[in-house]
């Protein structure tokens, strides 16, 4: 028989792709405390029932959720996308403004992996802005990058590694100055003592807000991520997503948790509490010992920090923190993140083990 080449049929630029690497493919050992996934350590307590009509397709536009959703939010369900986690709306936006291998995207790193791994499989572009040392919007460096092919500039706020919120008037400068479809991507916007982009939307037609059910509402497993844009955009984005994209277990769990909002709003204050007594704790350990060189403030529901090399590099401190049992996120590898690792604000017990152990470590 003939060898099989499957390589040989494989678009030629996915074969070097390299792939996005969540949290959990990070890290491969066992572990009793996981402070890496930016998860909300807490679930809502509401049953799913099985008795719903499952055999049937769900709902291909998910009219009633959107209708619950445009409530919370004060937005018109003509204005709401729903995907599969936020990462669907990021490729659908991909296909329906870039051309392969014509049109381009800007990215801001340090900043959240997806966008430039979902124009890397559709062989769009990419064009990268850094953030300023002090994890900034360089505006002036973004607009030195745009062309005719840029059709796209993702900017998330609070930005995903460095925690902090973007300054609006520089959010603001780009959505008036560029052309091309802005996206501010807002997945942990709870946790922060901002204003969401949202009530924006009827003032800039080229903007979209992203959001999701996965952090403060602690829906994780459930993969729902919203989109917020013009009508007229979200009908584009309709026309091209798969039929049935959001399954009925998925619609019928969320309808059923936004029913707890005081709960959720309860576990956010619980959890913004707990992000202040780590940056205190973490803050105590760099002035009393120096392992830490810098603790970074945070609008999610992480804070970045940097080892002191001296001490411990982040890679020998994560390796450290993950044999007692706790997984922190190694981000060291990143831009401007040199020597620097992500702590999910857990539990009050999660963080207080977190705490012990890495006061035991600095000793």
């Amino acid at each position: 028989m003939k060898k099989f080449d499957l390589s040989a049929l494989i678009r030629p630029h996915l074969l070097a792709l390299a792939p996005y690497s969540s949290a959990r493919q990070d890290f491969k050992g066992v572990a009793n405390v996981f402070l890496d996934a930016n998860e909300n350590p807490y679930s809502l307590p509401f049953e799913l029932g099985i008795d719903e009509g499952y055999n049937r397709y769900p709902d291909p536009l998910q009219v009633a959720l959107k209708k619950k959703i445009g409530k919370l939010k004060g937005i018109a369900p003509e204005h709401i996308f729903l995907g599969n986690g936020s990462d669907e709306p990021i490729d659908l936006l991909l296909r329906l403004f870039c051309q392969p291998q014509k049109d381009e995207i800007i990215i801001t790193p340090p900043t959240y992996g997806m966008y430039a791994v979902s124009a890397a499989i559709q062989e769009v572009g990419i064009k990268k802005a850094y953030l300023k040392p002090d994890f900034s919007l360089d505006v002036a460096e973004i607009f030195r990058q745009v062309s005719p092919q840029t059709k796209l500039i993702f900017l998330c706020s609070p930005n995903n590694p460095t925690g902090n919120l973007l300054a609006k008037e520089d959010i603001l400068q780009v959505l008036e100055n560029f052309e091309g479809i802005v996206v501010v991507d807002e997945a942990y916007i709870d946790f922060a003592a901002a204003d969401s982009f949202l009530p924006l939307l009827a003032q800039y037609p080229n903007l979209v807000v992203l959001q999701t059910f996965s952090k403060a509402w602690g829906l994780a497993a459930l993969r729902l991520g919203m989109a917020y844009a013009s009508a007229e955009l979200i009908t584009f984005l309709n026309k091209i997503k798969p039929p049935y994209n959001i399954n009925l277990l998925t619609q019928n769990a969320v309808s059923k948790a936004l029913d707890k909002e005081n709960e959720v709003r309860h576990c956010i204050q619980i959890l913004v509490e707990e992000r202040k007594k780590l940056e205190n704790f973490l803050y105590q350990i760099k002035n009393q010992t120096g392992v830490i060189a810098e603790v970074y403030p945070s609008a999610a529901n992480f804070i970045l920090f940097k080892t002191n090399p001296d001490y411990f590099s982040a890679d020998t401190l994560y390796q450290k923190l993950t044999e007692k049992g706790i997984v922190v996120r190694n981000r060291s590898r990143e831009p401007l993140c040199q020597n620097a690792l992500r702590l999910s604000v857990g539990s009050v017990e999660e963080n207080r083990l977190f705490c012990q152990v890495l006061e035991q470590l600095s000793q």
